[in-house]
């Protein structure tokens, strides 16, 4: 399906459109002088230090998320672990005493 307008439509929307699309010819540009679209060296500078500043903030940010637990849900009773159990090895009685120790005195 194609739009076309009739003869006596097409011809004053075109010139219309052409009459808006002008510039002002009393040389007011509208603020667009000489150097207007041009950038200057500390415009480049900024937006160097933006996107240092960006870099930074997406490797700290990566780091953070590195830290967050997979959920935050607390774990299951099940799969908690078991306490630790007292060791059967040896007493501590059972240790040599040192030599200075009130103990070897009081045996003596």
């Amino acid at each position: 399906m194609s739009l076309t307008l009739p003869a006596g439509v097409a011809l004053p929307v075109t010139a219309s459109a052409l009459v808006l699309t002008q510039q002002p010819g009393n040389g007011d540009n509208g603020g667009q002088g000489e150097d207007f679209g041009k950038s200057s060296p500390v415009g480049f500078l900024v937006l160097i230090l933006f996107l240092v500043a960006v870099a930074f903030l997406v490797r700290s940010m990566t780091k953070h998320l590195k830290r967050v637990p997979a959920s935050f849900d607390d774990p299951p009773a099940e799969a908690a672990p078991a306490p630790p159990e007292a060791k059967a090895e040896q007493p501590e009685a059972a240790e040599k005493p040192a030599k200075d120790s009130p103990a070897t005195k009081a045996d003596s």
